[in-house]
C-alpha cells in the first residue's frame, strides 16, 4: 500500500480537536512546515541502533518525564531537574543490570492528551475537554477550551528550546560521571534513596580514580562526560506530525523522518488497525512505541506488529504495556507468547502507571506508589516465564518536589498531602524520591535476574 505524511488524512480518526477556523489551522501548519527541524535523521537513526540492542537483550530502556508538558511549566530549572533525576535513575540500573540504558525522555513534545470524552462538566455546566496545551487551554471557561492553532507554534518554539538545553546539559559538563554527586536534588538529601544512592556513587568515584591512574578520565574520553538523552511523544495530533515530517537527502533511500522528536508512540486509544494514527506511523522511519492495554488481542497485536514493523527490524518497534497491577501477570502472558512464537522482535516495555489511576477521597486523581511497584514486578515475573526480555520501563515522573502519587518508602505521601504539591496539568506524577525508589526496584530485580 502506498503511504505519504498525509496519507492518514484517508483513515478514520479519533482523538483529535474540532478547530473552529480551518484557514487558520491551514495557515499556522504551513507556517510550521518550513521550520527547521527539531531532530536530525542521524540522531533518530542512532536511537533506532541502541533500542536494536535492547530488543535482544543487550541494554535496557529507560523511558520518563511529564505526563503532559505545559506553557506555564517551562523554565532552565525544571528541565535541568528532570534532566538530573534520569541520569540518577540511568546510573542506579547501569550498575544494577551491568547493561547500557538508553535514556528516552517524554519532554519536547509531549503537550497533548486523549480523553476519555469530549467534554467536561462541572456544576452542571459543560465544556470541552482539556487536550494539552498544545490544544486549549486548563482554564474552565468556555473561551480557554476552544482549541487554538497558535498554540501548536509556541509547542514548536518550546519544544526546541527544551531540545538545545538537553543538548547543552548532554554535552556541557552536567552530565559527566565526575558529577555523579551533583545530581542530587536538594529535597531528597538525607533521604533513605539518597543515601543509596550515594553509595552508589562513591563507588563509581573509587572506578573513577583508578581509572584516571590508568591515564583514563572525563578529559580524555567522552563517553565519561557526555551522555545521549533522546526525546519522545504521543503522535496525538496528525497534522501537526505531518508538518514536521521531512525528507532525509543524506540516507540512500531518501527516508521520510518525524523530526517532532526521536521516537513517537501511538496510544492505547489510538491505535485502531485501519486508523489514521497506525497508518501514519507505519510510514516514518523513526523507531515508533505502541501502548498494549487489556483489551488487545494477541492476533491482532501481531497484524499491528506487521503493519508497523514489516521488515522485523529490531528497535524500530517498542511495544509499552499497561495492565495494571492486579492484571499484569495474565493479562500480558498471552501477548509474549504470541510474539515470541511468531518471531517478532520487539522491545517490550512496561508503563506502570495508566493502569493504576485511582481518585482518591479529596477528589485528586492520583497513583500509589505501591502499585506503580507491583506492575513492575509482575511485569518481571511475566517475563521469566515466558523466557521473554524485560526491556524498559515507560513511567510519567518529574525532578520536582510534587506530592502527586500516594505512598513510596521514602518521606510517604498520604491523600492528605495531595493538596500541597498538586501540579500536574493532566495525570499525576513520580516526585524524584518515588522515581529513584522505582530505580532501584528495577535494579534489584535485573541484578537478580542477571545472577540466576
Amino acid at each position: 500500500m502506498s503511504w505519504s505524511s498525509s496519507s492518514w488524512r484517508e483513515r478514520p480518526i479519533v482523538q483529535v480537536p474540532a478547530y473552529p477556523d480551518q484557514a487558520k489551522l491551514d495557515a499556522v501548519l504551513n507556517e510550521i512546515s518550513q521550520l527547521p527541524p527539531l531532530v536530525f535523521a542521524g540522531e533518530v537513526q542512532s536511537l533506532r541502533s541502541k533500542l536494536g540492542e535492547v530488543a535482544e537483550g543487550r541494554a535496557f530502556l529507560l523511558q520518563g518525564g511529564d505526563c503532559a508538558e505545559s506553557f506555564a511549566e517551562f523554565s532552565a530549572n525544571h528541565i535541568r531537574d528532570t534532566f538530573k533525576v534520569m541520569m540518577q535513575m540511568a546510573v542506579a540500573l547501569t550498575f544494577g543490570a551491568s547493561l547500557p540504558v538508553v535514556k528516552v525522555s517524554r519532554m519536547a513534545g509531549q503537550f497533548a492528551k486523549p480523553r476519555s470524552s469530549d467534554t467536561e462538566t462541572i456544576d452542571g455546566v459543560e465544556l470541552p475537554s482539556y487536550r494539552g496545551d498544545m490544544v486549549n487551554g486548563i482554564d474552565f471557561t468556555a473561551e480557554a477550551r476552544i482549541p487554538d492553532p497558535q498554540r501548536l507554534t509556541k509547542v514548536y518554539h518550546q519544544s526546541s528550546s527544551t531540545l538545545n538545553l538537553i543538548r547543552a546539559f548532554a554535552t556541557g559538563g552536567l552530565a559527566d560521571l565526575e558529577q555523579v554527586h551533583a545530581w542530587t536534588l536538594n529535597f531528597i538529601q538525607g533521604s533513605d534513596q539518597s543515601s543509596r544512592y550515594e553509595e552508589l556513587a562513591a563507588r563509581i568515584d573509587e572506578c573513577l580514580n583508578f581509572m584516571k591512574a590508568c591515564g583514563i578520565s572525563s578529559q580524555t574520553s567522552a563517553s565519561l562526560r557526555e551522555t545521549d538523552l533522546f526525546t519522545s511523544h504521543e503522535a496525538l495530533l496528525l497534522n501537526y506530525e505531518e508538518a514536521m515530517t521531512r525528507q532525509d537527502t543524506l540516507t540512500p533511500e531518501g527516508s521520510l523522518f518525524s523530526t517532532s522528536a526521536h521516537m513517537l508512540w501511538i496510544g492505547d486509544r489510538t491505535r485502531q488497525l485501519d486508523g489514521a494514527h497506525v497508518e501514519y506511523m507505519r510510514g516514518i522511519a523513526n523507531p515508533v512505541g505502541m501502548k498494549c492495554g487489556p483489551s488487545l488481542d494477541p492476533d491482532e497485536l501481531i497484524r499491528l506488529i506487521d503493519v508497523l514493523n514489516p521488515d522485523n527490524i529490531p528497535g524500530k518497534l517498542t511495544l509499552i504495556s499497561r495492565m495494571g497491577a492486579g492484571a499484569v501477570r495474565e493479562g500480558l502472558a498471552p501477548l509474549l507468547n504470541k510474539v515470541k512464537s511468531e518471531g517478532r522482535h520487539v522491545v517490550w516495555c512496561c508503563d506502570p502507571m495508566h493502569g493504576n489511576t485511582i481518585k482518591a477521597s479529596s477528589g485528586y486523581k492520583t497513583r500509589r506508589v505501591d502499585d506503580v511497584m507491583e506492575e513492575v514486578r509482575g511485569f518481571f515475573d511475566a517475563h521469566d516465564v515466558a523466557g521473554t526480555y524485560p526491556g524498559g520501563v515507560h513511567f510519567e515522573m518529574t525532578g520536582a518536589d510534587v506530592t502527586e502519587c500516594v505512598g513510596g518508602d521514602v518521606s510517604e505521601v498520604t491523600e492528605e498531602d495531595l493538596s500541597d504539591r498538586y501540579h500536574t496539568f493532566c495525570d499525576p506524577r513520580l516526585n524524584a524520591n518515588q522515581s529513584l525508589e522505582l530505580a532501584f526496584l528495577i535494579a534489584d530485580l535485573m541484578k537478580k535476574r542477571r545472577d540466576s
